[in-house]
């Protein structure tokens, strides 16, 4: 019973998340009400608040659990496996479609785009997003620690790989949004990102050489 109550608490959370978000893109941020999100979730506005202390939160919730998952992934992984390619499949796990988008699936890419990147810029989000990034970067580097035998406290390499990770799923999820219609798919990206921070960030093959 335990079990299926809390993944029953994480559906209702993800619902409300992505509530948030869709509406938000679709309406505008100052459009939104808490009683909207939890009107489209089948919910009161009190469970909401169960949840969330504010629809800023609930929007940035879905980005900040995302990447707990991430991490907790990570720690699921075959302990042989090279770090980046463990992290690049714990990271792919999460982008699967859940339920609750398949309940309220986006609009068309245009459309959804515009509405994400107004969402996006705007400034009562900003705290909310940098506090979600910092809490998933922290748990994902305890992660890295355990999983490489490093030190938290003394050594820079977890805290630089979680840090190396969040940026390239922020960049894969950028470029996504700036792709044609239709969109290259996320997952094509993510995997693109890891591998070219796995690699080094080497310089393109085809860039042209500097002048003098």
């Amino acid at each position: 019973m335990t079990g299926l109550r809390e993944r029953k608490k994480a559906e209702t959370r993800a619902a409300l998340g992505w509530a948030a978000i869709h509406l938000t893109a679709e309406r505008g941020y100052d459009n939104v009400r808490v009683e909207d999100i939890a009107e489209a979730v089948g919910v009161s506005p009190r469970t909401f608040n169960n949840y969330f202390s504010s629809k800023a939160e609930a929007i940035a919730s879905r980005h900040l659990d995302r990447s707990l998952r991430t991490a907790a992934a990570l720690r699921e992984r075959p302990a042989d496996e090279p770090l980046w390619v463990a992290l690049t499949q714990a990271a792919l796990e999460q982008f699967t479609r859940g339920p609750e988008v398949e309940a309220m699936p986006s609009p068309d890419h245009a459309q959804w785009v515009a509405g994400v990147r107004t969402m996006l810029a705007e400034p009562a989000l900003q705290g909310e997003r940098l506090r979600a990034t910092a809490l998933a970067e922290a748990e994902l580097a305890a992660a890295v620690a355990e999983r490489t035998a490093t030190d938290l406290a003394t050594d820079m390499y977890p805290r630089l790989v979680a840090a190396a990770a969040s940026a390239a799923v922020a960049v894969a999820m950028q470029h996504y949004l700036d792709s044609a219609d239709p969109p290259t798919p996320i997952e094509h990206l993510i995997t693109d990102a890891f591998t070219q921070v796995a690699a080094g960030l080497p310089a393109p093959s085809h860039r042209a050489a500097p002048s003098h």
